[in-house]
């Protein structure tokens, strides 16, 4: 697979990547033995990125990433992500980005994965409580120990990547973007594009709404998050339906799936950006590593502006996002 590069100080990975949130936490049942299979098929291809974090289970999948991986470490790139303090059964406190929590953190991430070092650490939601400067500070000292490899940020503002890539250089940014979701496209890419930052979208399917497959927020089982995401809700979810068949008409014409005329549109924003759809699947995987291989006009990327509906993430989270 095509390899791209994530800033400018070094950082090359496969031009699609593996979100492995949705093994452990958030998209229903777990299934360990169909996840671990997944990451090793993701491997086979060529798709060697592969993004989790502490808050994802919490922990839990960290350690399934690192049960994973014993003996191919060295055939992929981990990016994880810390930024959130939980009490020791689980129950998340709150944001914790201080300098000796980070510290403290990484060396509990480098256990449960099994590993050394990590490629690309990012902070997971700026905390508010913490001056950026710190935060960068501090990753890059764990950049000269050897157990960090690159700074990466998730849903931060223009302000905080710029104080922050002053103070170390940040090579990713990882945050929301789609056809699905296009709100960074007025001032932090053009923020990314101008420092040499990259950028990693994560949730480049809509939550899977661009998947061709996709039912009401109350059609999905208790424990998955897209029962509380406004966009699968009421009215929105109406709206949105018929906005995600424009997509199923032009993956049609080009013998398509949704998912892959998605993700090649994404491919299209720019070689500085690596998308990184989250499966448990190993067909969904292929399904959607194929899309390299999807071409689209200028006129066909055009076609695919999206009347969207709602907000992209429930009140809660928005404030956390408003506070980057």
């Amino acid at each position: 697979m095509e390899k791209r590069a994530l800033g400018q100080q070094g950082l090359r990975t496969s031009a699609l990547g593996l979100g492995c949130m949705g093994m452990s936490w958030a998209y229903g049942t777990p299934d360990d033995d169909e996840s671990v299979a997944t990451i090793h098929r993701a491997i086979e291809l060529g798709c060697d990125f592969l993004d989790t974090a502490e808050s994802y289970g919490p922990w839990a999948n960290e350690r399934l990433l690192g049960r994973a991986l014993k003996g191919r470490r060295d055939e992929v790139v981990i990016a994880t992500k810390f930024g959130w303090e939980y009490t020791p059964e689980g129950e998340r406190i709150g944001p914790n980005s201080r300098p000796d929590h980070i510290r403290e953190v990484i060396d509990q991430q480098l256990t449960r994965l099994g590993t050394d070092h990590v490629d690309l650490l990012y902070q997971h939601r700026v905390d508010p409580q913490v001056p950026i400067e710190d935060v960068a500070g501090t990753v890059g000292e764990l950049v000269a120990a050897g157990k960090v490899g690159y700074f990466g940020l998730s849903e931060a503002s223009a302000d905080s990547i710029r104080r922050a890539h002053a103070t170390f250089p940040v090579s990713a940014l990882q945050t929301e973007y789609s056809l699905w979701e296009r709100g960074l496209e007025q001032e932090i890419l053009p923020t990314l594009r101008e420092l040499g930052i990259g950028l990693v979208p994560y949730s480049p399917l809509g939550r899977g709404f661009l998947t061709g497959d996709v039912r009401r927020a109350e059609d999905y089982s208790e424990d998955d998050y897209r029962r509380n995401d406004p966009r699968f809700q009421g009215a929105n979810f109406e709206v949105n339906v018929k906005a995600a068949e424009k997509v199923g008409e032009m993956a049609s014409r080009k013998g398509a799936t949704v998912a892959q005329v998605a993700l090649a549109w994404l491919l299209h924003q720019g070689d500085d950006l690596v998308p990184i759809p989250g499966t448990k699947s190993r067909t969904r995987l292929e399904e959607n590593l194929a899309a390299v291989d999807v071409e689209l006009t200028e006129a066909e990327r055009a076609e695919l502006e999206l009347p969207v509906s709602g907000e992209r993430y429930p009140e809660g989270m928005l404030r956390l996002i408003a506070q980057g």
